[in-house]
C-alpha cells in the first residue's frame, strides 16, 4: 500500500515537473520578439486595376520598413513585430492612403486590399490633402448617411457578438427593437425597410430564428471569419441600391490566405466554431475560406441538461472560394446556410398551468441558405464588368397548439412558408478619367414561393386558411449613375434606379443625387436626395378573405410598392487626425403605405415587425420621419477609442381615418456611448493584452397601444383600443454592456478569452404588455436580463 502511494506521488511530481517545464518554456517563447507578415494588393478604387510600383511603408517602425508593389500590384512585408502599426501607401498621381493602428497578431498574417483614389490636382487648383477617415465608405458614390465598418468592430464592441446588426446599434439613428433579436429600426422606420446585400446582390435574411417577411433574427448566420470591411447606409442611397426604404448592409467577403494555411477555433455561449483558410494549390493565387458552427445550446440539451422551457438548436456553414485566372478574369464561389429550431413543450399537468404560455405547444423551424458565383472581368484599362448569380432559399414553419381544461379540440395555428430565389446582377463600370466615372447595371430576381397559413379555433373540426398559394414572379431592377469631380473640392453624383414587380406590374422610377463640397482640408458638407421603392412582404399579396357566399378573394394582389423620399444634409469635421465630428439632419416622406380600407381604422404596415399579415389593405397611407443626428468618434489612438451617437427624431404616420399617429418606433431620442481601452501588460504578466469595452444605451421607449381588458375577457384574446393606437409609451430604455478580454500572442498562435455581460446592471427594460387569458389580466413583459457570454478563440 505504501509502495503504491509512493508511485502515485512520484507520478504527481513528474507531472508537476513537466508542467513547470512547459510554463518556463512558454514564458521564454513569449519573451522572444514575435513577428508576422503584412501583405496585400493595391488597386485603383474606381476601375479595380492593380497599381504597379506603389510604395507601402510602415511608418511607426525605426528604421522605417517598406516595399514596392510588383507587376500584380502585390506587396509583402515580412518579420514585422506584432502589435499596432500605421501604414502609408503612396502612388504617383493618387491620394495617399493611410491605415492607422491596424492590429497584427502572431496567429495570422495580415492581408490587406488597398483601394486608392486618383488625384485631381493641377498647378491652378488648391490641394486638399487626404486625411485618415476610418469610417469612410468603401463605395465612393455613397456621400451621406454612410460609413464603413470592420470585422474588428463586430468582435470588439461590447455585446456585438460578431453580429453586424447588434454592432450597428452604436451608430447614430439606429435603435434596437427587441433585446431578444437583432432587428433594428433606422430613423424611425420599420425594420422591414432594411436590405442585406452580399457581393453586390440581394440575399435573404441572414439570421437564425427569423420570421418570414422580416430582416432580423436571434443570431446572425454570417461568420465574422468570412466578413471583410463593409458599408452600412442609413439614407439617400446611391443609385445601385434598390428595394429598400430605411437602410442597407452592403456586405463584402474576405478572401482566404492564398499562401499559407491558417485555422481558427472558437468555443462560447453561442456555439463551437471551426474555420480554415489557405491556398487551393501551391503556386496558384486562388484560395478558400470556410467556417462551420454548431450551437452550444444544442450540445448541452443533447447531453440531457435542462437549459430552459424550450429546446433551442442551430448550426451554420459558410465559405468563400477565390478562383482567379490570367485571361478570363476573377471567379469566386461563396455560400452561407443556417438551420435553426426551437421547440417548447406544453406542461402536461393542467393543475400546474399558471399562465396561458404553460398550456401551449410551439415548434418553430427557420432555415436559410444561399450559394453564389461571382465574376470580375476587365474589358479595358478603364472599364470592368462584374456579374453575380445567386441561388437562395428559405423555409419557415411554425406549429402551435393551445390546450384547455375541458379536453376539447385544441386551438391550433400552422404556417409553412417556403421561398426560393434566383438572382442575377451585372454591373458595368467605366472610368473615363480622374474626374468622371460611370456605373450602370441591372438586377433580376426570380422568386418562387409555396405559402400556407391556417388556423383552427378551439373545438372546431376544420381549419380556416388565410394564405394558400404557390407560384413565382419576377422583380426587375436597373440603375445608372455618374460621378463628376469638378475639382478636389466639389463633386456630384447623379443617377436613377428603377424597380418593377411582375406580379401586378407595379413599378417605381427613382431619381438619386448627391453633392459634396470640401470647405477646408478638414471640413466638408454634403447633400443627398433619393426616391426609394420597396415591394411588400410576399405574403401580403396572397392574403385570403372569405366573402359572404363562402368564396375567397385576394384583396391585396394589386398592392403597389412602398415609396419613400429622403433628403439629407451632412457636415463633417476632422477635429484631429483621430477625432471626427459628424452632424446630419434629414427628412423622409413615405407614401403608398398599406393601411386598412376601414375609414375608422388606425392600422398601417409601417408598424409591423413580424411575419405576414392576412388583413385587407390599400395603398393610402403616408408617413414622415425627421430628425437630427450627431456623432463624435475617436478612432483607436493610444489604445483608446470612443463613439458618442446622439439622435433626436420624430416618426409619424397617417392612417385611413385621417389621423396622424406615432409609429411604434417613435422613441424621439437615442443616445449611445461606445468606448474601449487596451492595456499592454508587462513581461511579468506574459505580455498579454487586456481589453475593456463598454456600450451604454439610453433611449425613448417604443410606443404601444392600450389593451381593452373587458373586451379581451369576452373574446379570450387581446383586444386593442384602435383609436388610441400608439398613444402610450414604454418607459425610457437604459442598458449597459461590458466586454472584458485577454489576448495572448505566442509563436504562430494568438488566443483570446472574452466575457461579455449583456445588460450588466440587470436593468428591467419594459418590452410591452400582453393579455393573459388564463389569469384574465394584463401583464408586462420585460426585455433581456443580465446575460454573460463567455468565449475562447485561438488562431494559428
Amino acid at each position: 500500500m505504501i509502495k503504491e502511494q509512493k508511485v502515485i506521488w512520484y507520478r504527481r511530481l513528474f507531472y508537476l515537473y513537466l508542467f513547470l517545464l512547459f510554463i518556463l518554456f512558454s514564458s521564454r517563447l513569449a519573451a522572444q520578439n514575435l513577428t508576422q507578415t503584412i501583405r496585400g494588393k493595391v488597386f485603383d478604387k474606381q476601375n479595380q486595376n492593380e497599381l504597379i510600383g506603389a510604395t507601402v511603408v510602415i511608418t511607426d517602425l525605426t528604421p522605417v520598413q517598406g516595399c514596392i508593389t510588383n507587376n500584380n500590384g502585390e506587396f509583402k512585408l515580412t518579420k514585422v513585430p506584432i502589435g499596432k502599426h500605421s501604414i502609408k501607401v503612396t502612388y504617383i498621381g493618387y491620394k495617399d492612403r493611410y491605415y492607422n493602428d491596424i492590429i497584427l497578431n502572431s496567429g495570422k498574417e495580415l492581408v490587406l486590399e488597398v483601394f486608392m483614389e486618383e488625384n485631381l490636382q493641377n498647378q491652378k487648383e488648391i490641394v486638399i490633402k487626404a486625411s485618415h477617415q476610418k469610417d469612410k465608405p468603401l463605395n465612393e458614390l455613397s456621400v451621406v448617411s454612410s460609413r464603413t465598418f470592420s470585422v474588428e468592430e463586430t468582435q470588439k464592441f461590447a455585446a456585438a457578438i460578431n453580429d453586424p446588426s447588434r454592432m450597428a446599434v452604436s451608430f447614430a439613428g439606429v435603435t434596437s427593437t427587441d433585446d431578444g433579436n437583432n432587428q433594428i429600426s433606422i430613423r424611425g422606420n420599420s425594420p422591414s425597410g432594411l436590405l442585406y446585400r452580399m457581393e453586390g446582390v440581394e440575399i435573404p435574411n441572414p439570421n437564425h430564428f427569423s420570421d418570414a417577411g422580416t430582416v432580423g433574427g436571434g443570431v446572425s448566420i454570417l461568420s465574422s471569419q468570412l466578413m471583410g470591411n463593409s458599408d452600412f447606409i442609413t439614407g439617400a442611397f446611391a443609385a445601385e441600391y434598390g428595394n429598400a426604404l430605411s437602410g442597407v448592409f452592403d456586405l463584402k467577403l474576405r478572401k482566404g490566405n492564398n499562401e499559407k494555411r491558417e485555422f481558427t477555433l472558437q468555443a462560447g455561449f453561442l456555439g463551437f466554431d471551426f474555420a480554415s483558410e489557405g491556398p487551393i494549390k501551391k503556386g496558384y493565387a486562388g484560395s478558400y475560406l470556410v467556417n462551420y458552427r454548431y450551437s452550444t445550446l444544442g450540445v448541452i440539451s443533447k447531453l440531457g441538461v435542462n437549459i430552459g422551457d424550450a429546446v433551442t438548436t442551430f448550426q451554420d456553414l459558410s465559405f468563400n472560394v477565390s478562383l482567379p485566372t490570367e485571361k478570363y478574369g476573377n471567379f469566386g464561389v461563396f455560400a452561407f446556410g443556417g438551420l435553426s429550431n426551437q421547440e417548447h413543450l406544453a406542461v402536461k399537468d393542467s393543475l400546474k398551468w399558471e399562465s396561458s404560455y404553460d398550456k401551449q405547444y410551439r415548434n418553430f423551424i427557420s432555415n436559410t441558405g444561399a450559394i453564389g458565383l461571382n465574376h470580375l472581368f476587365h474589358l479595358s484599362k478603364k472599364s470592368y464588368l462584374k456579374s453575380v448569380l445567386v441561388f437562395s432559399g428559405t423555409t419557415h414553419k411554425f406549429d402551435a397548439e393551445e390546450f384547455n381544461f375541458e379536453g376539447l379540440i385544441p386551438k391550433n395555428y400552422k404556417e409553412s412558408f417556403n421561398q426560393n430565389k434566383i438572382s442575377l446582377s451585372t454591373t458595368y463600370n467605366f472610368k473615363l478619367n480622374a474626374k468622371n466615372n460611370f456605373r450602370s447595371g441591372f438586377i433580376i430576381n426570380h422568386q418562387g414561393f409555396d405559402l400556407l397559413q391556417k388556423m383552427r379555433e378551439m373545438n372546431e373540426e376544420n381549419f380556416i386558411e388565410h394564405i394558400n398559394q404557390n407560384g413565382s414572379f419576377l422583380i426587375y431592377q436597373a440603375f445608372s449613375q455618374w460621378q463628376h469631380k469638378f475639382n478636389e473640392r466639389l463633386s456630384i453624383n447623379l443617377g436613377f434606379h428603377s424597380l418593377m414587380l411582375s406580379l401586378n406590374n407595379s413599378y417605381s422610377i427613382e431619381p438619386r443625387s448627391s453633392i459634396k463640397y470640401q470647405l477646408t482640408e478638414k471640413q466638408s458638407i454634403g447633400f443627398g436626395y433619393g426616391m426609394h421603392g420597396q415591394t411588400q412582404p410576399i405574403g401580403l399579396y396572397f392574403a385570403k378573405k372569405q366573402l359572404n357566399d363562402g368564396t375567397y378573394s385576394k384583396p391585396n394582389s394589386n398592392l403597389k410598392l412602398n415609396q419613400s423620399q429622403h433628403f439629407v444634409f451632412s457636415y463633417d469635421r476632422m477635429l484631429s487626425n483621430y477625432l471626427k465630428l459628424k452632424l446630419e439632419t434629414y427628412y423622409q416622406y413615405l407614401n403608398n403605405l398599406p393601411v386598412s380600407p376601414d375609414v375608422n381604422s388606425s392600422f398601417s404596415t409601417v408598424n409591423n415587425t413580424f411575419g405576414f399579415l392576412n388583413d385587407s389593405l390599400v395603398n393610402k397611407g403616408i408617413g414622415e420621419n425627421k430628425g437630427i443626428e450627431l456623432s463624435l468618434e475617436q478612432y483607436m489612438h493610444h489604445n483608446f477609442y470612443y463613439l458618442l451617437s446622439v439622435s433626436f427624431y420624430d416618426s409619424k404616420y397617417k392612417a385611413a381615418n385621417g389621423n396622424w399617429y406615432n409609429t411604434r418606433f417613435n422613441g424621439n431620442f437615442n443616445l449611445t456611448f461606445t468606448t474601449g481601452k487596451e492595456w499592454y501588460l508587462s513581461e511579468k504578466f506574459g505580455k498579454r493584452i487586456l481589453g475593456l469595452n463598454i456600450k451604454t444605451i439610453w433611449a425613448g421607449g417604443q410606443r404601444i397601444t392600450p389593451i381593452d381588458l373587458e373586451q379581451s375577457k369576452l373574446k379570450e384574446e387581446a383586444v386593442y383600443i384602435d383609436n388610441l393606437a400608439f398613444t402610450q409609451q414604454n418607459p425610457n430604455y437604459f442598458r449597459t454592456d461590458l466586454r472584458v478580454s485577454i489576448k495572448k500572442n505566442r509563436i504562430k498562435s494568438t488566443s483570446i478569452w472574452s466575457l461579455d455581460f449583456q445588460n450588466v446592471s440587470n436593468n428591467k427594460n419594459v418590452g410591452g404588455n400582453y393579455y393573459d387569458s388564463e389569469t384574465q389580466t394584463i401583464k408586462t413583459w420585460y426585455q433581456a436580463p443580465l446575460i454573460p457570454v463567455l468565449s475562447y478563440k485561438i488562431e494559428f
